[in-house]
């Protein structure tokens, strides 16, 4: 029954399965604004799909069950081309309800060092396993199983709230979320508790060990030195389950959806150190006060709703993608129970907009992003489904669909010059760009560019008339793409 299947859904991501259900709608009575990205695939309840960052545009995608599948990022991609890149379903507790293979992150230097790291609950006792693997030399598509480096394993007394999003920010330093250990209303108090690593956001060094750890604490962490006890690897706490997390990779702003108890849903912007508040307080609402100081001492969520919305928040993105110029920069964020997906914008501490994007029928497990920053959505089932947006009413375009294929950055005109000259460049998606011109000795002498811009064709123009006759040197900059050409000014 489309009921039961839903309850499955929500059972992973720590919601109150007492709570009233809302009704799944059927997929053709929505406007069509989500398209399967890869028509000939499907996958077993897909929990997150990400990419290795090492240039080969492959996508993975985490299924519950243990497996972790890649494959070209082609929508044309067949079955035949899928393999598994990691098959760890014997450690796995259970490969359902909130339990199995929970998260995946690529080292930064992934392309040289062949590291990467999964989240996953394993039995007896119950725990949480935080681990390194290695790729196989010699084959891309396939882990060495039998390389597994355990950082860090967490007892779980209960098994819900086990959080599992890992990933590492933009400082190179290893993100770890962890649910308050389970039951409901959090009965130890563990979320609080700066003393356990439950109900947290941990904040590690994977490239450096100590003499009791598999890892390192950065020195910049908010409790490291403390006289207390308490665990220097914390970075942020009073957090219930925080399931799914991102680092927008231009602002460096770190958002999680935090899952409800009953009756509140949760966006919130960590801060280093930060209390978000649970059991204290469920949203913006008061839930178990006892014990707890001022309203002061703890950040509120950028967004919370009620359970007439939603039942299971899942953390999402800032969009950077190419499909949707009229996202860019916009919070994209999800329900598991009701398959709604909004989108928020945040500028200057305050929540600008808010809205409804699409009223889906699915169970969203996850967003996640390929190595051009384009979006991608989830579908939770043994019949799992990844989606993307449609391209929008005013583009209507997407790679291959009249932009540019790659970055390029074309010769100004005229040249040589005086006064001015013209430089054209193309974005296959939207970028934060930098076009400067510099002198011979390496000088920088002006910035002609510098910040996002959508997808496309751009130019710039420059005006040498308070320059000095000669040759200079242009440059652009956009993600791993950089290119350098030489213009002349005669006077």
């Amino acid at each position: 029954m489309r009921r039961s299947s839903n309850l499955s859904a929500i059972l992973i991501i720590g919601c109150v399965v007492s709570a009233t259900l809302l009704p799944l709608r059927q997929a053709g009575a929505q406007p069509t604004q989500l398209v399967n990205a890869f028509p000939n695939l499907t996958f077993t309840n897909p929990i997150f799909l990400t990419h290795s960052s090492d240039g080969t545009n492959r996508i993975f995608v985490v299924q519950q069950n243990g497996l972790i599948r890649v494959f070209p990022n082609d929508s044309a991609v067949a079955s035949s081309s899928v393999s598994t890149f990691l098959n760890i379903a014997n450690k796995l507790s259970s490969p359902g309800g909130e339990e199995g293979l929970l998260g995946l992150a690529f080292h930064p230097d992934y392309e040289t060092n062949g590291y990467f790291y999964v989240n996953y609950t394993a039995p007896t006792p119950l725990r949480t396993v935080v681990a390194r693997y290695s790729v196989q030399p010699g084959n891309p598509n396939k882990a060495d199983s039998l390389s597994e480096y355990k950082l860090l394993e967490v007892n779980q007394p209960y098994s819900n709230h086990n959080g599992g999003m890992i990933f590492f920010g933009l400082d190179g330093y290893l993100y770890i979320s962890f649910g308050d250990g389970g039951s409901g209303g959090d009965p130890g108090d563990r979320a609080q508790n700066r003393g356990v690593l439950l109900g947290k956001l941990l904040r590690i060094d994977v490239d450096t060990v100590t003499a009791t750890t598999n890892y390192g604490i950065p020195s910049d962490n908010p409790l490291v030195g403390n006289p207390n006890g308490w665990r220097e690897e914390i970075f942020a706490w009073g957090l219930r389950n925080p399931w799914r997390g991102s680092q927008d990779p231009v602002s460096g702003e770190i958002w999680f959806g935090d899952v409800g108890q009953s009756a509140r849903e949760e966006i919130n912007l960590i801060e280093t150190g930060g209390n978000y508040g649970w059991r204290c307080y469920e949203g913006n609402a008061s839930f178990n006060t006892s014990g707890c100081g001022p309203s002061s001492n703890y950040i509120f969520p950028v967004k919370d709703y009620d359970r007439g919305q939603g039942i299971c928040v899942t953390g999402g993105y800032i969009y950077r993608g190419y499909r949707r110029p009229d996202l860019v920069g916009a919070y994209i964020y999800a329900d598991y129970g009701s398959g709604r997906i909004w989108m928020l914008r945040y500028a200057n501490g305050q929540l600008t907009s808010d809205s409804l994007l699409l009223d889906s029928p699915y169970a969203i497990s996850s967003f996640g992003t390929d190595q051009d920053g384009e979006l991608y959505i989830c579908r939770h089932s043994t019949s799992g489904i990844i989606y993307r947006f449609a391209g929008s009413p005013q583009t209507g375009v997407g790679p291959g669909e009249g932009l540019p294929a790659e970055f390029r950055l074309e010769q100004n005109y005229p040249n040589p010059f005086n006064p001015s000259t013209t430089i054209n460049y193309e974005l296959p998606f939207p970028s934060f760009v930098t076009l400067e011109v510099i002198d011979v000795l390496g000088r920088q002498v002006v910035t002609l560019v510098e910040g996002v811009q959508p997808a496309g064709r751009h130019n710039a123009t420059l005006d040498a008339s308070k320059l000095s006759s000669g040759i200079y040197l242009y440059r652009m900059a956009a993600g791993k793409f950089a290119s350098v050409k030489k213009l002349l000014v005669i006077k």
